[in-house]
């Protein structure tokens, strides 16, 4: 059965069909060349993958993340960032990445993170003369942060399929994300700087209260999400509610930029979202019972182990490998398949779970940034109207700075762990 399902895995990849349904398609084709199992097996795979408590934080983060962007909360955010940073050298390239951070921290998604603040920043970048190639690369790499700043989906995944608290994993999340943000502030002010790039107009602080007045509704709602997570007043699934009911109440409420009518093209774009992540966790679901019932997991480990059992060496092959993994596969899926097998090498290797978690996350969220199926390049590409060379170039100085985090996280366990051991004492 293995053979079959790889190979027509493979070949599906090669013919572009989306990767949920190649997928599906190997798996079924799989159970149906074994004929030792019924075929209503795989109907009861992917139900079973999807019947899970957790999961229903996705379609609620997703929903919440729609909402804030329909309701004016983006602008706000871009405003308040560029009142800090707007005046400095490359401010719009830096007022570009803190605003992602402060949307990472509502959305939990990276090409939602693009899409909404890249849609104001890219035009306001080009409009001050900045390269629209490197303006869309800032931005494209600025929404890596979407899935490393929690809430984030790929987390709530990977803590699902591993058996990890979700909450620890995104308070885990929390100082790789700014580590992450700040560094890439600082490469594209290095970059600014270099090619010329002059801030925007000075604003007062009078200027700046206000401004901070006006996303302060926007700032509370990460720090009320991971609060009342960690304070124990609410589970991960509970928070994404909350979250989608503040963001209802402020943009109907408060800001007043949502109407009526506005919400079902919202709960629309975030159903079909959402059916599509779910489809491909079915079916990765599917795919990740065949591949363990064949023992591919355990004869994965026994390689790893039999090449080394440092777990440095082990660490640099998951990278590596990941890193790969993440320039052609789709995150979440990317999540659900590999997490069940990698993490029980890490944990037998004596690496913490949330640590890895947050190494798994790091390296696929910046598969999103990498040629050739990078997909928050395409967004980014959507709105500037570049081609990808041109975008693909542009973002290679970001890349070498995500890779010097990733091995920063790797190998200094405390950056990620920190958060989650001084807040259990």
């Amino acid at each position: 059965m293995t053979p079959v399902l790889l190979v027509s895995m493979i070949i599906l990849f090669l013919m572009t069909v989306p990767i949920a349904l190649s997928i599906g398609l190997a798996s079924t084709l799989a159970v149906w060349f074994d004929g030792n199992m019924p075929l209503t097996v795989i109907v009861q795979r992917i139900f079973t993958s999807l019947d899970s408590f957790p999961l229903m934080a996705i379609p609620f983060f997703i929903i919440a993340g729609s909402l804030m962007e329909t309701g004016g909360i983006s602008k706000r955010l871009v405003h308040f960032a560029n009142t800090l940073a707007g005046s400095m050298t490359g401010g719009l390239a830096g007022v570009t990445v803190i605003t992602s951070m402060f949307f990472a921290a509502i959305s939990g998604s990276s090409p939602a993170t693009v899409a909404a603040i890249g849609s104001i920043m890219i035009p306001a970048m080009v409009a001050k003369y900045y390269d629209v190639n490197f303006a869309a690369a800032v931005q494209a790499v600025a929404g890596a942060l979407g899935v490393i700043i929690p809430p984030s989906i790929p987390m709530i995944l990977y803590g699902v399929v591993v058996g990890v608290s979700i909450g620890d994993l995104f308070m885990a999340g929390i100082i790789p994300g700014l580590m992450i943000g700040f560094s890439l502030v600082l490469t594209a002010v290095i970059i600014s700087k270099r090619r010329g790039y002059k801030g925007t107009e000075q604003f007062t602080w009078q200027e700046r209260v206000v401004a901070f007045k006006n996303a302060i509704f926007a700032i509370l709602m990460p720090i009320i999400i991971l609060g009342g997570i960690y304070g124990g007043i609410f589970t991960p699934t509970e928070a994404a509610v909350v979250a989608v009911f503040y963001a209802l109440i402020i943009g109907l409420f408060v800001y007043r930029e949502i109407k009526i009518k506005d919400l079902i093209p919202v709960f629309m774009r975030s159903g079909i979202t959402t059916a599509i992540i779910m489809l491909i966790i079915g079916n990765a679901g599917l795919l990740g019972w065949l591949l363990t019932k064949e023992r591919i997991p355990q004869t994965v480990a026994q390689s790893f182990i039999s090449f080394s059992d440092n777990p440095l060496v082990f660490l640099l092959i998951v990278n590596i490998f990941l890193l790969i993994v993440g320039m052609f596969f789709e995150t979440s899926a990317s999540v659900i398949i590999l997490a069940p097998i990698l993490a029980p090498i890490a944990i037998a290797l004596g690496i913490d779970p949330i640590h890895f978690g947050i190494i798994m996350v790091v390296n696929l969220a910046i598969g999103m940034v990498t040629p050739p199926l990078g997909v928050n390049l395409f967004v980014a590409m959507q709105i500037s109207k570049v081609r990808l060379e041109q975008i693909s170039k542009a973002v290679i100085p970001f890349l070498i700075v995500l890779i010097i985090n990733v091995l920063l996280i790797s190998y200094i366990p405390g950056i990620s762990t920190f958060l989650v051991d001084f807040l259990k004492q």
